[in-house]
């Protein structure tokens, strides 16, 4: 997986393709903790998990990309990532679910989903996480 070059960027071909379409801080986010992961527990599904945690601290997915996200919501971005590993708790698959259902209708209006005036908060992390699925598949 991800290994930072000489300059301290990752290679991008060696990233997932949602995170190489992301911007260079993002890039570097997830290289440097997948690679202290890979460290400490080896290559793998924990390593990489791992990196996707450190990310959701600081970024959240919108469409085929990560984003930055604002100061006062920086943490983490649903039950799963606060709970850590062993948690049973659900993923929200990068959306950040804790955010204000203002952010959320901002970012359905952005990804187009229909009928996002009459959702429940839940109903839109729901959709924005289907229409994340969706884009990254095109």
């Amino acid at each position: 997986m991800p290994k930072l070059k000489k300059g301290g960027e990752p290679r991008k071909s060696e990233l997932p393709s949602t995170i190489a379409r992301s911007d260079k801080h993002a890039q570097r986010t997830f290289a440097k903790a997948h690679d202290a992961a890979a460290d400490e527990y080896g290559e793998g599904r924990r390593a990489h998990q791992t990196a996707y945690s450190a990310l959701k601290h600081s970024y959240e997915k919108v469409g085929d990309h990560w984003e930055r996200k604002s100061k006062g919501s920086r943490g983490p971005s649903d039950a799963q990532a606060a709970g850590g590993r062993g948690t049973r708790k659900k993923t929200a698959g990068g959306v950040d679910a804790n955010a204000s259902k203002e952010h959320l209708m901002d970012i359905a209006r952005r990804l187009d989903i229909r009928g996002r005036s009459t959702m429940k908060k839940s109903e839109l992390v729901s959709a924005i996480q289907k229409a994340n699925e969706r884009s990254r598949r095109s």
